[in-house]
């Protein structure tokens, strides 16, 4: 447990800096090679995120990954905790993914959310160029390592699940696990406790052998070129008002600042692959029909609904 707490530390530590954000001009994301050099894209590094596109390479050597206890419910409590950046689960141990082509065994460290505003998308990675709502990065630590320090010394000390975030009507009520306690912490530094659930409950669970794989970095500062990056093809489902929880409620200032600033398109823009391979999974469906159109287009397709609806009722 002692270990744990001292690993969740120094994770939040790499995260939770005030020399980086998304909004104003003068620190996004192409100005953080500035203050973070390793964040500079030169020419063949490995940077995050990307675009899924053709061509990619099916690997039938890739399966699904064995998520090591992630359908039970863990002891403790978890944190949820707005750093200024992102929204931020922290799970403790008990968690690990492995298999799926990854070279080791990971330790489950974190969960943290990218968005966009109240009208536009804001996934990190793309589908054929679309942009996704939002997008879910599950971060897990090579086990070998003590700490993050090392990890971010070895290319492949860390593995990020990401999830594509699609709106629909209902709600996810699994989702509310986490949105509900956003209020919480809509401000940075305010953190909230929240009772362990079994994680597997936000994840497409019946689609987990599908997905890709490439080796890339972190999105955000350090920028490091150590991530074993496995991105699902079927997205989490969750519902508009869900949505806006994140796009419209949530502040990059603590409370009390003498101008509050939402937290919004807190994602890093999109690096070219160069000769990296992309691979998919045995059952990834490569591309085909997945990627959910802009948000922009949803919203008119659902004021449309809307309107015919209320044409039809008038009409009755």
């Amino acid at each position: 447990m002692v270990l744990a707490a001292v690993l969740l530390v120094i994770v939040v530590s790499y995260v939770d800096s005030d020399d980086y954000c998304y909004n104003e001009p003068h620190c996004d994301p192409y100005a953080w090679g500035d203050t973070f050099p390793s964040c500079h894209p030169l020419l063949e590094e490995h940077h995050s995120p990307i675009n899924l596109d053709h061509p990619i390479t099916r690997n039938e050597s890739l399966g699904s990954l064995h998520l090591e206890g992630f359908d039970v419910i863990q002891t403790g409590h978890w944190t949820l905790r707005n750093d200024g950046h992102s929204v931020v689960l922290q799970v403790g141990n008990g968690m690990s993914v492995s298999g799926g082509g990854l070279p080791d065994v990971y330790h489950t460290i974190q969960l943290h959310f990218h968005w966009g505003g109240p009208a536009t998308n804001g996934s990190e990675h793309t589908m054929d160029r679309r942009r996704y709502p939002m997008e879910m990065h599950v971060v897990n630590m090579k086990s070998i390592h003590p700490n993050m320090s090392a990890a971010l010394d070895d290319p492949t000390g860390l593995a990020v699940l990401g999830f594509f975030i699609d709106v629909v009507y209902a709600d996810n009520v699994q989702f509310g696990h986490v949105s509900q306690k956003l209020s919480s912490v809509a401000y940075k530094g305010q953190t909230a406790k929240v009772k362990p659930f079994p994680l597997m409950s936000l994840l497409p669970k019946h689609n987990m052998s599908q997905y890709y794989r490439y080796y890339g970095s972190l999105t955000t500062p350090p920028c490091s070129p150590v991530v074993v990056w496995t991105l699902y093809e079927v997205p989490v489902y969750i519902s508009w008002s869900q949505l806006a929880q994140f796009t419209s409620q949530i502040f990059s200032t603590e409370e009390d600042a003498e101008q509050v600033t939402p937290l919004q398109n807190n994602f890093r823009h999109i690096h070219p692959t160069f000769s990296r391979v992309v691979s998919g999974s045995k059952e990834a469906k490569l591309l085909r029909g997945m990627a959910s159109c802009p948000l922009r287009s949803a919203v008119a397709v659902h004021l449309l609904q809307i309107i015919l609806l209320a044409g039809f009722i008038s009409g009755q």
